[in-house]
């Protein structure tokens, strides 16, 4: 196993010690580390630029607009749309998902059904119960098989005339499966269902073809793909988005309000109200660019590498229980120590140097689904390193002697 040592390079925050120790960051389901060239780009905008976009009369705005719909071009290659006016600027995922929700959801009657799994981030459930509530629909759970693969069969048998909107994680961020997306938003389309994808996970990982996943709308965090915080990206089929009513209301999303109503913009303007989060877009487009110009094949190359290595590692230890073993999986390792709570073993590893998270990882439905409070989860990503693993499983193994 190897990394380019050149990639590592490129993340600052890999040289800080903690508690007097390297840094192993083995976090980055929850947030991945950020490259220079992702904070080159937020400098660089908020040093040189800081104009708004797309309502200015001079230089600086003209500048910044073009730089910012450049990111909208980037957007749509890296989702293989058809057309950059498909590409929504949003705070995030957990936005985006509420924004279809919301919209969506007005199309809900009593009775009708909203298909997920049992492996949904809270993000791609509370939103739609909410809507369900709303509209007296229901909300129904696609079963998890015990190795953490969703219940293929039971999908297809949950699937009816009554399906309306079928939104499914793409890769888990509790067990690292990895979902069919194709396959399943097949199946969904053959009952007229509406298809959402949950690309959080899988954007830093693996192509996000839209035309191939057959999804009407994907929604992704920049946070979890190397870029800034507070920013991501929702993708909308061009005759869906039309359909959907607006949002939030204010600047930039209207073309005119009058005392008797308002008129709005054509998609993606009118699901963007008031000033975008500027600086973090430029970021985002960085992050793109970043991950094209590596590559999906070496980052997955990679990703088997290093999960290779950190399953031989904890196998060899034994006592370690294993959560999502499913034959499609990536970059997630969730385990227990047998008999000992993941806090516990979170606490022992961080005093180590070593970051991973420990808990539910919002998704309580599956942990009920395991009969677990939770797991530690080691997440893993192209920065990390071989040292990284070995010090990984030294740290879980002096967990696991101190707690015996």
């Amino acid at each position: 196993m190897s990394i380019d040592q050149a990639v590592r390079d490129q993340f600052p925050q890999l040289q800080r010690r903690v508690r007097d120790r390297r840094l192993v960051y083995l976090d980055s389901a929850a947030t991945t580390l950020k490259p220079m060239s992702v904070i080159e780009a937020v400098r660089r905008h908020m040093s040189e630029g800081a104009a708004n976009v797309h309502r200015g009369a001079h230089f600086l705005s003209d500048e910044a607009t073009e730089q910012f719909e450049h990111v909208r071009e980037l957007a749509r290659r890296f989702f293989n749309a058809e057309s950059k006016n498909e590409i929504v600027i949003t705070r995030g995922t957990t936005d985006g998902l509420n924004l279809l929700a919301h919209t969506l959801g007005s199309r809900l009657k009593e009775g009708d059904e909203i298909l997920l799994s049992q492996m949904e981030h809270h993000s791609n459930i509370v939103p739609w119960q909410l809507a369900a509530l709303r509209h007296r629909a229901v909300v129904r759970f696609v079963p998890v098989l015990d190795n953490g693969a969703l219940d293929l069969k039971a999908f297809k048998s949950m699937l009816s005339a009554k399906t309306k909107i079928v939104s499914l994680v793409h890769l888990s961020n509790a067990l690292g499966t990895l979902n069919p997306l194709a396959e399943l938003f097949t199946a969904a389309k053959s009952v007229g269902a509406i298809t959402v994808a949950d690309a959080a996970q899988s954007a830093s990982v693996t192509p996000l073809d839209v035309r191939a996943l057959g999804a009407d709308f994907v929604a992704l965090s920049a946070h979890k793909m190397f870029g800034p915080t507070g920013v991501g990206l929702l993708y909308g089929k061009m005759s869906e988005l039309e359909k959907l009513p607006p949002y939030q209301g204010g600047g930039s999303m209207i073309s005119e309000v009058r005392e008797d109503g308002v008129d709005f913009l054509a998609p993606p303007h009118r699901f963007e109200a008031g000033t975008p989060p500027i600086a973090e877009v430029m970021g985002l487009g960085a992050a793109m660019e970043f991950i094209l110009e590596i590559g999906y094949e070496k980052l997955k190359s990679h990703e088997r590498a290093i999960m290779a290595a950190a399953e031989k590692g904890l196998n060899a230890l034994g006592g370690i229980r294993r959560i999502g073993q499913a034959p499609e999986h990536s970059h997630v390792l969730s385990f227990l120590i047998d008999g000992h709570h993941p806090s516990d073993v979170g606490a022992i590893l961080d005093e180590q140097g070593v970051a991973v998270r420990a808990g539910h990882h919002c998704c309580q439905p599956l942990m009920r689904r395991f009969g677990i409070p939770g797991t530690v989860r080691a997440s893993f990503s192209v920065y990390t390193s071989e040292e990284d693993v070995r010090d990984f499983v030294a740290a879980v193994k002096k967990a696991k002697d101190l707690l015996a």
